[in-house]
C-alpha cells in the first residue's frame, strides 16, 4: 500500500485537491524502483485523469470493468429499442400523441438545464445578510412559472393559427382567441414583478444570473419545441423525416468513426473524428432521399392536421402539396445519346419529385450543421464538469443529451418549410378570423344574408 509520509505527498496523491485519498496497490516495474518513484508514478496517473487505471491494475479489476461496460452496452441497446418502439407507436397513434411527446421532452430538458444553475449553498456577495447560503425560495417557483407562461403563449398561438375554423366559430373559445396575447403579457408581467419582489440583498448578482439563465433556456428549448410542434401540425413528415436524419447521422458517425476514425474533429468532443463526420455525411444523404421518398406516399404523413383525432388507420385525404407530385425531367439530348446504349433502352425522361431536392437540403443540414448542437452541449457539460445532463434515460444519460441536435434541426425545418415550401392561400379559418375580428355584429349579419342569397341563387340552398 502507498502511504503519504508527509503533507506534501498527501496532497500530491490527491491531485492537489481535497478529493478522497485512494488506497492504491502498486506493482513496481522493477525491484530497484525506490518507493518515492512509485508514489510519483501513481500521483502522475491520478493527475492525468487515469486514477481508474491505477486503481485496477489487477486482473480482477480489469474483468470487473469489462463486465460493467458490457452491462452498460446492454442497457443502452435495450433502451434504444424501447425508445424507437415507443416513438413509432406514438407516431401511429396520431398527431396529438406526438405533440405530448415533444412537450414531455422539452419539460425534461428544461428541468435538466435549469438545475445546473441553483442558489443552493451559494455564498452571499457580502457578509451583511441574514442567512448565509440560504436558497432563494422563489427560484424554482419562478423557473416553472415562466416555463408555463411561455408554453401558454406559444401553444396558444399555434392553436389559433392552425384551428381558426374551430376557435373563431365557438363562442366559448372566442374570448381566448381574441385576447390571447394580452392575457399572455399580463401573466408574464406578474412573473416579472414576482422576481423583483424576491430580490435579496447579498444575492442580487446570482439572482439576476438565474433570471438570464431561465430566459436563455426558454429561448433555446421552449421556443425550439414550439417550432417542432408546428412541424407536426404541418404534416408528420416534417417532423418524422428530419428527426430520423439526425438519428441516422449520429449512428453512421459512430460506425464510421470506430471503423476508420483516426483524425480528431473537434476538441469539445474528443471521440468525434473527421472520418466519421465525412462518412456520416454521405450516408445520411443517401438514407435521407430513400427514407423520405418512401414516407411521402402516405397521406397520413404529408397532410396538414385539421382534426387531432386522426391516426394512422384513419381514411384521411388531402390535396397534396405540389412538391409531393411526381414529374418528368427531360434528359439533355447529348446525354440521352450517351445513356441509352448503356441501359439498352431509349431513355428520354427521369421521374422525380421536388421533395427529393428538399430532402437533399435537409440531409446536408442534418450532417453538417445539426451536429454542432451536440458540440454546443458538449461544451456546456465541460463548463459544468459533468458527464451527462441527467439520468432520465438509462444508458443514455439525460434527455438533453439526446435532444441537443434535434432542437436545431427542428427550427431549421420550420424556417425552411415556411419560407420555401408552404402554400399561402385563403382558408375558411382565415376568412372566419377576418369576419369575427374585423366586422361588427350588424356587418356579420349582413354578410350572412348576402351569402345565403348567393347560395340560393346557385341552387345550393333553398329559401
Amino acid at each position: 500500500m502507498v502511504e503519504a509520509d508527509s503533507p506534501q505527498q498527501h496532497a500530491f496523491l490527491n491531485g492537489g485537491t481535497s478529493e478522497k485519498l485512494y488506497n492504491v496497490s502498486v506493482i513496481p516495474e522493477s525491484h530497484s524502483d525506490p518507493p518515492e518513484k512509485t508514489v510519483e508514478k501513481v500521483a502522475i496517473d491520478h493527475h492525468n485523469g487515469d486514477a481508474e487505471r491505477a486503481l485496477k491494475l489487477g486482473d480482477g479489476g480489469v474483468e470487473t470493468e469489462r463486465t460493467k461496460k458490457r452491462q452498460n452496452m446492454l442497457t443502452r441497446t435495450l433502451w434504444t429499442f424501447i425508445m424507437i418502439g415507443g416513438f413509432i407507436g406514438l407516431l401511429l397513434m396520431g398527431h396529438v400523441y406526438m405533440i405530448i411527446l415533444v412537450m414531455l421532452c422539452q419539460t425534461l430538458v428544461y428541468r435538466e438545464v435549469t438545475a445546473l444553475f441553483s442558489l443552493r449553498n451559494t455564498a452571499p456577495e457580502s457578509s451583511d445578510v441574514e442567512t448565509k447560503g440560504k436558497k432563494d425560495p422563489w427560484s424554482k417557483t419562478l423557473n416553472w412559472y415562466f416555463f408555463a407562461v411561455t408554453n401558454y403563449f406559444l401553444y396558444g398561438e399555434s392553436i389559433i393559427y392552425y384551428f381558426k375554423h374551430v376557435v373563431f366559430a365557438d363562442a366559448q373559445l372566442l374570448p381566448f382567441a381574441t385576447n390571447h396575447r394580452i392575457i399572455s403579457f399580463t401573466l408574464y408581467t406578474i412573473g416579472f414583478m414576482g422576481f423583483v419582489m424576491s430580490l435579496k440583498r447579498g444575492y442580487l448578482k446570482q439572482q439576476f444570473g438565474l433570471f438570464c439563465w431561465v430566459h436563455m433556456s426558454l429561448l433555446l428549448i421552449v421556443v425550439s419545441s414550439h417550432f417542432i410542434v408546428n412541424n407536426i401540425l404541418e404534416g408528420l413528415i416534417w417532423f418524422w423525416v428530419p428527426a430520423s436524419l439526425v438519428i441516422c447521422n449520429d449512428v453512421f458517425a459512430y460506425i464510421w468513426g470506430i471503423t476508420l476514425g483516426r483524425t480528431p474533429l473537434i476538441k469539445l468532443s474528443p471521440k468525434k473524428t473527421v472520418e466519421g463526420f465525412v462518412g456520416a455525411f454521405f450516408s445520411t444523404v443517401i438514407f435521407g432521399i430513400i427514407w423520405g421518398s418512401y414516407f411521402m406516399r402516405f397521406d397520413y404523413m404529408i397532410c396538414p392536421v385539421h382534426d387531432l383525432g386522426v391516426d394512422a388507420w384513419s381514411s384521411g385525404h388531402c390535396t397534396p402539396n405540389p412538391i409531393f407530385i411526381w414529374r418528368e425531367w427531360q434528359i439533355w439530348a447529348p446525354l440521352r445519346v450517351f445513356i441509352s446504349p448503356i441501359l439498352g433502352n431509349a431513355v428520354t425522361t427521369i421521374p422525380y419529385v421536388p421533395y427529393q431536392f428538399h430532402l437533399l437540403c435537409m440531409s446536408v443540414f442534418a450532417s453538417l450543421v445539426a451536429p454542432f448542437g451536440g458540440f454546443f452541449a458538449s461544451g456546456f457539460k465541460r463548463a459544468f464538469n459533468i458527464k451527462d445532463f441527467g439520468h432520465s434515460i438509462p444508458g443514455h444519460g439525460g434527455m438533453t443529451d439526446r435532444m441537443d441536435c434535434q432542437f436545431l434541426m427542428g427550427v431549421f425545418t420550420y424556417v425552411y418549410y415556411s419560407s420555401l415550401i408552404r402554400e399561402h392561400h385563403v382558408t375558411v379559418g382565415s376568412i372566419l378570423q377576418m369576419i369575427v375580428s374585423g366586422l361588427t355584429m350588424e356587418e356579420q349579419l349582413e354578410l350572412m344574408k348576402d351569402l345565403r342569397r348567393y347560395l340560393q341563387g346557385q341552387g345550393i340552398m333553398t329559401a
